[in-house]
C-alpha cells in the first residue's frame, strides 16, 4: 500500500469511528427520550445515575462507592427495576445494530480509500496471493475443485432475541445506515429521526420474551429467515466475485468455480434429545425448504418478464428458444399464469411456461408430468436456453448478469434449498435394534453383546439381502419413529431430489456398531443396497460425532475398524470414496476444559486423517463449534485456518447457531463480509496444504509441550469439575442455571435425560450459565496452572513458550481464546453470584480456587505474550469490552438480587412470576452486552 494510501486509511478509520460513536450517541438520546416519554424523567435520571457510577466503579474500584453502587440498585422498586432492566437491555441491541452496522461502513471506507488497492482477507487478496506466488492455472484449478465448506444451521437454543424484535433491529440497522447518505436533506434527516423514535418505541413496548417454548418449526421458519432476507443473494454474489478475480488475475482462462460454498441444516433433523423432532416433522421442514426455493425463482422470473422485453421486430432469438416454447405450448396447461400476449417477445411468452411449471412442482401428484419440474437440472436447461438465445443478439451483458445469477442460484439451492442432516443419539438406535432382532429371533438381547460380537453381526445382516422388518410385526413407538425416520429419507430423496439428505449423524459413537445399526436400518429402506454382481450402492452416509475426551481418543481405531470391513469400504467407495466425520467442541470441553480439549481435537484431526489414508479414504471433518468461546466460539476464517493444512483436503463442515446465525446474515453486508473472508480462509488452507513449505511449522518438541500442558490442564480441571464432592452445588446455587430452563429459546429440553447429574447436563447451557455470571470458567479454567508448571521458574522454558507464541499457529490460537475469555470474564462481579450459594464453606474453597486460578492465568497470558494487560494484541476488542462493561454490570447485580428473592420464595413452594420475567430480562440483556449465549 503506498504511503498515501495508508494516510487516507488511517484518515478514513478515524473518521469511520467518530461515525460510530455518532450512531451510538445518537440511538441512545432516542432511548433517553422514549423513556422519559415511557417512565418520566425520573427514570431516565435513575438509569444516568447508575449508569455514571458504574462508569466511576470501572474507571477506579472504590469499595464504599461500590457498597453504595449495590444500595442504589437493590433499592429500586419492582416497577421501576423492571424498566430500568429493559433500558439497559434495549441500550445493548441498539449498541450492537450501531456495531454491526459499522462493520459495512469500515468496508466500503476501506474500499473508497485505497481505490485499487486489495483488502486483506478478501477473496481479490487470495487470488492475488496465488498469482504473486506464480502458482500456475492448472494447480490453481485443482485446488479450487478440492475446497468445500458446507455452514449447517443448527437449532442450538443460544438465540436469546426473538424474531419479532429481530425484525425491528433490521428496520432501525437500515435507517441509521441512511444517516450516512449525504445527499439528505435536513427534512428528510429530521423525518428519519422520527421514524427511528418510532422504532424504538416500538421497541421497547414489544415483548423480547417468548410466552412459550418455540415449535420446531419456529425454528425451521427461523432458519429460513436467513436465506430469504439475504443468503439467497449473497451467495451467487461471492461466486461471482471469486470468478471476477480469477479472470482479472488468470486472463484467457474460462473460469466457472465449483459448488464450493454451501449451507446446510439440522433443523428438523435433529433429534437427538428432542421428541419433538419426528419422522413428520423432517418431512414438513424439507416442504418448507422447497417452497421457499420455488418462491424465490418465481419472484426472481417474475422480475426478467419485467426485463426481457426483447423484441422479434428488432433481434433474431434462437431457433432452440421457439422449438422450446413450442413443446410448452403442447405440454404446459396454463392455470397460474395467463400466456405473455404479444407474441413477439417470445423470452416473457418462455417465462410464463416456466412460472406454470414451478407452480406446478409443488404438486406431487404431477410428479413425472411435463406439467412441472421434476428436478432442478429442468429448470438449469430452460435457463441455458434463453442464456444462450440471449449471446446470439449479442444480450451477453444481460445474460451474464440476470440468467448467470439465477443459473447459480438453482446450482446452489436446487428444490431442496440446503441439505437436512438427520442426528440421532447412538443408543436409540441400539434400542431399536435390540427389539427388531429379537422379534425376528436372530438373537435374545443384542444390547447384551459385546462390541466384537455386534459388529460381527451387523456385518452379516448388511451382506444378507433379507429384510430384518415386517409391516405385520408390531413395534414400540420408539422402534417405530427410528424406522420412519429412513423411510422419510428415502420418500424425500425421490421428491425433494439426491442432495435434500445425505448425512445422519450418530450422537456418542462410542464403537464400530453405532456406525453400523445406521447402515443395517437403511438397508432396510433401500438407502443401503448391494446388487446381485456385489455393486454397492449408498446415499446416506453414516456419521460418527465423536464428543467425549475418550471418544476422540477411540475415533482412529473406530474408523480402522469400519475400513477393515469389505462392504463398509465399499459403501465409501460409494460416495466417492469420501468419509464424514463431526468432532464436537462442546462436549470435549464440558469434559476437559478449553486446554485439553483444543489439543485432543488438534490430535484427533491428525490421528484419524493419518488412519484413513491407510486406506485411501479422504475425510470432510465436520466442526461442531458454537457461538461461545467454551464451545469452540471463533470468527469463521480463524476456524477454518485453525485446522492443520492437510487435514482440510475433503472439505470442511462448520455448524452456524444461534446468536451466530443473526450476527453473521441478518444484514447483506455483513453477511457478505464473513462468507468473503471464509473463502479467502479455504484458498489459504488449499495453498498451504498443496505447498507445505509455504507455511509455519511445529517443531516436533513444541508438540510434545503442548502435549504435556494440556495432560497437567486436564488433571486440573477434572480435579474441580468432577472429583470435587461440592462444585456441582456450587454451580448450580452461583449461576442461573435452574432459571435458564425457563427461557423460552429453543424447543429442546436443556437435558438428555431427566436427571440431575452432571453428565446428563447439555454443554450449551453449561457454557450459557457461566457466562451470565460472568465467570466463563469452561473457557480459561486450568490453563494457568498448566502453564505454569511446564514453566516451573524457568526463564529458558518461558522463551520456549514465547517463541511458540509467534511461530506456532495452535498455540497462538489457543493463547488468544484464552485472552479473549479472560477479558470477557469479571471476578469481582463473579463473587457476587457466589454469594448466593448457602454453603459458605464450599462457597469460599471453590471461588478461591477459582480466584487464584484466573489470577495466574492472566499472569501467564502475559508473560507469553510480553503484553501489559489482557487484549493489547486486539486493542478494537479491548476497547469494545471495557466500554461495554459497565452497562453490562447492573443487569449482572440486579441478576443476582432478583435470583435471591426468587429462589427465596421457590424454597418456601411459592413463586412470582413477575419476579421470573425480570430474571429472563436481566438474562437477555446480559447476552446482549456480552455479544454471547452459549
Amino acid at each position: 500500500m503506498s504511503e498515501q494510501a495508508a494516510t487516507n486509511l488511517s484518515a478514513s478509520r478515524q473518521q469511520a469511528n467518530n461515525l460510530l460513536r455518532r450512531d451510538v450517541r445518537f440511538l441512545g438520546n432516542i432511548l433517553g427520550e422514549v423513556l422519559v416519554h415511557q417512565g418520566g424523567k425520573e427514570l431516565l435520571e435513575i438509569v444516568e445515575q447508575i449508569r455514571e457510577t458504574s462508569k466511576s466503579l470501572r474507571a477506579e474500584y472504590i469499595p464504599e462507592l461500590f457498597e453504595q453502587f449495590k444500595t442504589t440498585v437493590s433499592s429500586l422498586s419492582p416497577e421501576i427495576r423492571h424498566q430500568v432492566i429493559r433500558a439497559f437491555a434495549i441500550y445493548f441491541q441498539l449498541v450492537n445494530i450501531a456495531e454491526q452496522n459499522h462493520r459495512i461502513r469500515r468496508k466500503r471506507d476501506y474500499e473508497r480509500s485505497t481505490g485499487e488497492g486489495v483488502q486483506r482477507g478478501s477473496i481479490e487478496s487470495a487470488v492475488a496471493d496465488l498469482k504473486d506466488r506464480q502458482i500456475a492455472v492448472g494447480d490453481v484449478q485443482q485446488m479450487l475443485s478440492g475446497i468445500s465448506l458446507e455452514l449447517v444451521m443448527t437449532a442450538h437454543p443460544t438465540e436469546a432475541t426473538r424474531r419479532a424484535v429481530l425484525d425491528i433491529h433490521k428496520r432501525i440497522a437500515e435507517d441509521v445506515m441512511e444517516l450516512d447518505n449525504p445527499t439528505l436533506t435536513y427534512r428528510e434527516r429530521e423525518k428519519l429521526r422520527e421514524k427511528l423514535l418510532n422504532e424504538v418505541l416500538i421497541l421497547w413496548q414489544s415483548d423480547e420474551l417468548r410466552d412459550r417454548k418455540p415449535t420446531v418449526i419456529d425454528e425451521v421458519r427461523n432458519g429460513l429467515y436467513y436465506f430469504d432476507e439475504t443468503l439467497f443473494e449473497v451467495l451467487p454474489a461471492v461466486y461471482e466475485e471469486l470468478e471476477r478475480c480469477l479472470e482479472k488475475y488468470y486472463p484467457g482462462e474460462k473460469w466457472h468455480a465449483p459448488d464450493f460454498l454451501r449451507f446446510g441444516s439440522w433443523i428438523g433433523g435433529d433429534r437427538d434429545g428432542n421428541p419433538s423432532v419426528t419422522a413428520k416433522v423432517t418431512w414438513e421442514a424439507l416442504t418448507m425448504h422447497r417452497l421457499l426455493a420455488i418462491r424465490k425463482y418465481e419472484e426472481t422470473l417474475n422480475e426478467l418478464m419485467g426485463q426481457l422485453s426483447f423484441s422479434t421486430n428488432i433481434v433474431e432469438v434462437s431457433d432452440e428458444l421457439i422449438e422450446s416454447i413450442r413443446r410448452d405450448r403442447e405440454q404446459v396447461e396454463l392455470k397460474c399464469v395467463d400466456l405473455w400476449r404479444n407474441t413477439k417477445e417470445p423470452y416473457r411468452i418462455k417465462l410464463g411456461f416456466m412460472l406454470e411449471k414451478l407452480a406446478n412442482t409443488r404438486n406431487e401428484a404431477l410428479k413425472g408430468s411435463a406439467m412441472r419440474y421434476n428436478s432442478p437440472e429442468e429448470l438449469l436447461e430452460d435457463l441455458k436456453i434463453i442464456d444462450r438465445s440471449l449471446r446470439n443478439h449479442f444480450a451477453d451483458y444481460v445474460a451474464d448478469t440476470h440468467i448467470g445469477k439465477l443459473v447459480r442460484q438453482v446450482e446452489l439451492f436446487g428444490f431442496h434449498l440446503m441439505t437436512l442432516d438427520i442426528r440421532q443419539h447412538s443408543k436409540e438406535h441400539e434400542n431399536a435394534m435390540t427389539e427388531i432382532l429379537a422379534k425376528m429371533n436372530i438373537t435374545p438381547d443384542y444390547a447384551a453383546l459385546n462390541e466384537d460380537e455386534k459388529v460381527e453381526l451387523l456385518h452379516r445382516l448388511l451382506n444378507d439381502p433379507r429384510p430384518l422388518t415386517s409391516s405385520h410385526l408390531d413395534y414400540t413407538d420408539a422402534t417405530r419413529e427410528c424406522l420412519d425416520v429412513y423411510h422419510t429419507a428415502y420418500r424425500a430423496k425421490q421428491e425433494f431430489g439426491p442432495n435434500c439428505i445425505s448425512s445422519y449423524l450418530i450422537s456418542m459413537t462410542q464403537g464400530a456398531s453405532d456406525m453400523l445399526e445406521v447402515m443395517v436400518f437403511s438397508k432396510e429402506v433401500g438407502l443401503f443396497r448391494q446388487d446381485r454382481d456385489g455393486t454397492v450402492h449408498c446415499s446416506v452416509q453414516s456419521v460418527p460425532l465423536f464428543e467425549t475426551i475418550d471418544d476422540l481418543h477411540a475415533a482412529p481405531s473406530i474408523m480402522k475398524q469400519l475400513f477393515e470391513l469389505p462392504i463398509y469400504r465399499q459403501a465409501v467407495a460409494a460416495r466417492g470414496d469420501l468419509h464424514e466425520i463431526m468432532l464436537g467442541y462442546s462436549d470435549s470441553n464440558k469434559d476437559g476444559g478449553a486446554v485439553t480439549a483444543n489439543w485432543e481435537l488438534r490430535v484427533a484431526l491428525k490421528e484419524i486423517t493419518a488412519a484413513a489414508n491407510e486406506y485411501d479414504v479422504k475425510l470432510k471433518f465436520f466442526h461442531g463449534r458454537g457461538g461461545a468461546l467454551g464451545r469452540g466460539g471463533m470468527p469463521l476464517n480463524r476456524s477454518i485456518l485453525a485446522q492443520p493444512p492437510h487435514t482440510v483436503g475433503g472439505g470442511i463442515k462448520i455448524t452456524e447457531q444461534g446468536e451466530v446465525l443473526s450476527s453473521r446474515y441478518s444484514m447483506q453486508g455483513i453477511a457478505y463480509r464473513s462468507l468473503e473472508q471464509a473463502t479467502w480462509a479455504l484458498i489459504t488452507a488449499a495453498r498451504l496444504a498443496k505447498y507445505p513449505e509455504q507455511g509455519q511449522t511445529a517443531e516436533p518438541e513444541w508438540e510434545d509441550i503442548a502435549r504435556s500442558i494440556s495432560e497437567t490442564a486436564l488433571e486440573k480441571y477434572q480435579d474441580l469439575i468432577f472429583r470435587d464432592p461440592d462444585f456441582l452445588t456450587y454451580f448450580k446455587e452461583s449461576t442461573p442455571l435452574p432459571e435458564v430452563g425457563e427461557l423460552n429459546i429453543g424447543s429442546r429440553p436443556s437435558k438428555r435425560k431427566n436427571s440431575d447429574r452432571f453428565e446428563d447436563l447439555r454443554a450449551i447451557p453449561w457454557v450459557f450459565a457461566w457466562t451470565q455470571s460472568r465467570y466463563l470458567l469452561p473457557a480459561w479454567y486450568a490453563a494457568g496452572t498448566a502453564l505454569q508448571q511446564y514453566v516451573d521458574g524457568s526463564e529458558e522454558r518461558l522463551q520456549t513458550l514465547k517463541t511458540m507464541y509467534e511461530h506456532f499457529p495452535f498455540f497462538r490460537s489457543l493463547i488468544d481464546n484464552l485472552q479473549m475469555a479472560l477479558a470477557k470474564a469479571d471476578l469481582i462481579i463473579a463473587k457476587e453470584y457466589a454469594g448466593m450459594i448457602s454453603d459458605e464453606v464450599i462457597r469460599d474453597r471453590i471461588f478461591q480456587q477459582i480466584e487464584s486460578e484466573y489470577a495466574l492465568t492472566s499472569q501467564m497470558i502475559l508473560s507469553i505474550t510480553g503484553q501489559t494487560e489482557i487484549l493489547d494484541n486486539v486493542p478494537v476488542i479491548q476497547e469494545s469490552i471495557r466500554l461495554r462493561n459497565p452497562y453490562v454490570d447492573p443487569l449482572s447485580y440486579m441478576q443476582v438480587q432478583l435470583l435471591t428473592e426468587l429462589r427465596g420464595l421457590r424454597a418456601k413452594d411459592e413463586d412470582d412470576p413477575e419476579l421470573l420475567r425480570e430474571v429472563l430480562l436481566t438474562i437477555n440483556g446480559i447476552a446482549a452486552g456480552l455479544r454471547n449465549t452459549g
